[in-house]
Order: C-alpha cells, then structure tokens, then sequence
C-alpha cells in the first residue's frame, strides 16, 4: 500500500521540479533538483549512470524528496524513501519527462554515451505536506 495520498500523486504528475537528497559517502548531503514523475505508488525520476546522486544512491539508498507547487508556496509534499534503479524503458521516459516539462518529444540534452536509469522512489515515510 502505498503512503502517498491522491493530492500527492496530482502535484508529482504536474510539472513541478523536485528536490531529492542523498547521502554523500561522507555522510553529508547532496541535493540536487530534478523532474519527477510516478506510478501512482512511487516517485520516479530520470538520471545518467555515473552521476553523483546515481553513484550515492548505488552506495546507500536511503533519500529524501520534497516538491513545492510553483504557483503555490503551500502546496507541498516531503518524504523520506529507498531508491532503486530501472534500466529498462530508461530512454523512452527520460523523453516522457521532456514533454511534461519542456513540450519537447525528446530529451534535448542527452549526452553522447550517456546511459539513462530510471529511479524509483518507494516511500518509507511521508515528513509532511501543505
């Protein structure tokens, strides 16, 4: 079952960015912003093997997610959760993502050699919301 509620899983489908954190091997954090998607259950986001919050998360997959409503300070959501990653169908969501936020068909800056992974986000604990 998952702990996200329905005012939650409408703020992720719509186009706002996302702050996730995770652990640096030194134990301090590492924030960065990305596009955030769901299933209806999880948190999803689009990052590149290699990357800082890719190599955290392969090391320790415990992080935290907060979401603000561009047009509404007060509508938010945190959440504390496990990550884990998703090669398949990597490509074609990293896409899904330009569309929502660019209204583009494809990913514009795609990197050559870069291997896209899905990550997915089961929330262990819901820290608040607006």
């Amino acid at each position: 079952m998952s702990i996200l509620t329905e005012a939650d899983v409408a703020l992720l489908n719509e186009p706002h960015l996302a702050h996730v954190a995770t652990i640096e091997d030194d134990g301090s954090p590492h924030v960065t912003p990305v596009w955030v998607d769901t299933d209806g259950e999880r948190i999803i986001f689009n990052t590149a093997k290699g990357r800082v919050k890719y190599n955290n998360i392969a090391r320790d997959p415990r992080v935290a997610v907060s979401v603000v409503d561009k047009a509404n300070d007060y509508r938010t959501l945190w959440v504390k959760g496990t990550a884990e990653f998703v090669d398949e169908g990597a490509d074609e969501h990293i896409d899904k993502m330009a569309q929502k936020y660019l209204g583009q068909p494809t990913y514009p800056m795609r990197q050559p050699g870069e291997q896209r992974v899905i990550v997915r986000i089961t929330v262990t604990e819901r820290l608040g919301r607006g």
